[in-house]
């Protein structure tokens, strides 16, 4: 008699399990990060500490991603860097001081803007701006740590010929033995991206302390005593010159932050069919900033690589976060004095391959390949390698909103026709087969109707008009147009005058529910409700003529 054993079937583990495991890994890849972002911005290692347990405390208590890794981002950490400079100087005792106070500024902004539902905020910075100015500012940051993979003296500033200057001064001053250990920790780091859940920070680190005392003997800098004691006090405020521009600093870090935060958030929520909430992430990265503000820490926000390295290691909720953020608080108990002795061209190197993802040129295939945006990229990247990071990021936001306006403001009115003898209607430059429909004149703007376009668009509009013959109706279709302002408004009263005193009917097609409402609260004699009730430009083609004869008198 035989007997056959039954298939097992193995369970999957459960997803506190899962977070455990992610918690785990995400703490030993983010906190030589931190220590390493804490150079960027010329803060004590201790801050990008700090950051971190804070960031992942507050957000895995109340955020909303279950994916989110909130820490220091290097990108924060370069714009403070370049805030400080600007406000305290060379200084460090006051830098110190002064990051604390924009750290603070920044998450009250966050605050603010989670108050006042600016969860749309992000939006201001157009994704190929994004892209270009995370580009050039990651060209900034790896040039400026490789003095410290080098072993040769700081180079200051952030305008990048003078930094390509200041570097091919030092060179001669490398010393090999910190030249060696820095590019051994880039084999290392990007030999590991290659295996799995392998933490190549980690494995780069641990050579690195092996071999510090001899590192140490050949001069090589070490990371050095971190302070990790409860600081609280009240902040140095800025004087009185230096309120504004520390708000506009403050801000630029809340832009800065929010775009990457919500890209991250939003990305993965996508990616996983989560829900996501603007409003609140504003709110707990308010809370977040605050809070490391208080404790002398960094800027935090939801930085790509730890949110997806979460994914990655399997993280199923926000539980994983808080793993991480205890996880943090005992390596950095028990691990301190070796945290201490990281040579410093390990942690340049660890910097540079953070950033190294945002130096592929492949981010710029799309935009070459869609012939869309692409001088706005460009003018991102050639802004921040040009005139530094802060202003860098405000004139290439400047130029893409003046390039907005400029699409916006220039007139661009189609003039339709009638395609295969069917219901459709295009553009008879684009489709030479559509015709024109005999005694009538369709036309449809291009750019929403607003007060910049709207004089000019009815003006080419006129000029179609005198252009033809024997035209009876006149059809604007106003599709692109959500609503119309007061300016848009008069110009089509103007119009639909213009046009009665040729004995022309006017038809407005395809109106949205808040421009129709704005044209019949002006009650206008010559449109009547059954002029601006054509739901397609078909419908106001076939219509009928009206029935109450128009004035034919000569224009003036």
């Amino acid at each position: 008699m035989s007997t056959t054993n039954p298939t097992v079937v193995a369970k999957a583990p459960p997803s506190w399990h899962l977070d455990l495991i992610a918690g785990l890994s995400i703490a030993g890849l983010l906190i030589p990060e931190a220590v390493a972002y804490s150079g960027i911005a010329n803060l004590p290692p201790q801050a990008g500490v700090i950051a971190l347990f804070v960031g992942l405390a507050t957000y895995g208590l109340m955020g909303h991603s279950r994916y989110a890794i909130v820490s220091a981002t290097s990108s924060s950490a370069a714009v403070l860097a370049a805030g400080t400079l600007a406000l305290a100087g060379a200084d460090n005792v006051s830098r110190v001081a002064m990051a604390t106070t924009l750290v603070l500024l920044g998450g009250v902004c966050f605050l603010i803007a989670g108050a006042a539902r600016l969860g749309g905020l992000s939006h201001l910075i157009a994704r190929p701006v994004l892209r270009g100015y995370t580009f050039g500012l990651a060209c900034v940051i790896a040039v400026k740590q490789l003095p410290h993979l080098m072993g040769v003296a700081d180079v200051h500033g952030d305008f990048m010929p003078a930094l390509l200057a200041q570097l091919a001064k030092v060179l001669p001053q490398v010393n090999l033995a910190a030249l060696g250990a820095g590019v051994v920790a880039l084999v290392l780091l990007f030999a590991c991206e290659r295996v799995r859940r392998l933490p190549g920070s980690l494995v780069a680190i641990a050579v690195g302390v092996a071999a510090s005392g001899w590192l140490s003997a050949h001069d090589v800098a070490l990371t050095g005593a971190i302070r990790l004691a409860v600081d609280l006090g009240w902040p140095t405020w800025p004087r009185s010159g230096q309120w504004l521009p520390s708000v506009e600093l403050a801000a630029a870090l809340l832009l800065i932050l929010y775009a990457e935060s919500y890209s991250s958030i939003r990305g993965f929520a996508l990616k996983h069919g989560d829900a996501v909430n603007p409003n609140r992430d504003l709110l707990v990265l308010g809370v977040a900033n605050v809070v490391s503000g208080a404790l002398h820490g960094m800027p935090v926000g939801a930085g790509y690589s730890g949110t997806s390295a979460n994914e990655a290691a399997g993280a199923q909720s926000r539980l994983a976060g808080l793993i991480g953020a205890a996880c943090v608080l005992v390596l950095v108990l028990l691990a301190l004095r070796w945290i201490e002795r990281i040579p410093q061209p390990v942690l340049a190197a660890i910097v540079i391959h953070a950033v190294s993802k945002s130096l592929r040129l492949s981010v710029f295939a799309p935009y070459l390949q869609w012939h869309r945006d692409r001088l706005i990229l460009l003018a991102a990247v050639v802004a921040v390698l040009s005139l530094g990071i802060l202003n860098g990021l405000l004139c290439a936001i400047a130029f893409s909103l003046v390039m907005l306006l400029r699409q916006l403001a220039t007139p661009r009115l189609s003039v339709l026709g009638r395609l295969a003898e069917g219901h459709d209607f295009v553009d008879i430059q684009q489709h030479p087969t559509a015709l024109p429909v005999a005694g009538m004149l369709i036309v449809r703007p291009e750019e929403p109707l607003f007060f910049v376009n709207a004089e000019a668009m009815l003006a080419q509009a006129r000029q179609q008009v005198e252009a033809s013959q024997g035209l009876r109706r006149v059809v604007l279709s106003l599709e692109e147009s959500p609503d119309l302002d007061g300016t848009s408004l008069e110009s089509i009263a103007d119009f639909v005058t213009w046009l009665e005193a040729r004995g022309i009917e006017l038809r407005v097609a395809r109106l949205k529910d808040d421009a129709r409402d704005a044209l019949s609260r002006m009650a206008l004699p010559q449109l009547p409700p059954q002029a601006l009730e054509d739901w397609s430009v078909e419908d106001a083609v076939s219509a009928s003529p009206p029935t109450t004869p128009l004035n034919k008198g000569n224009p003036k």
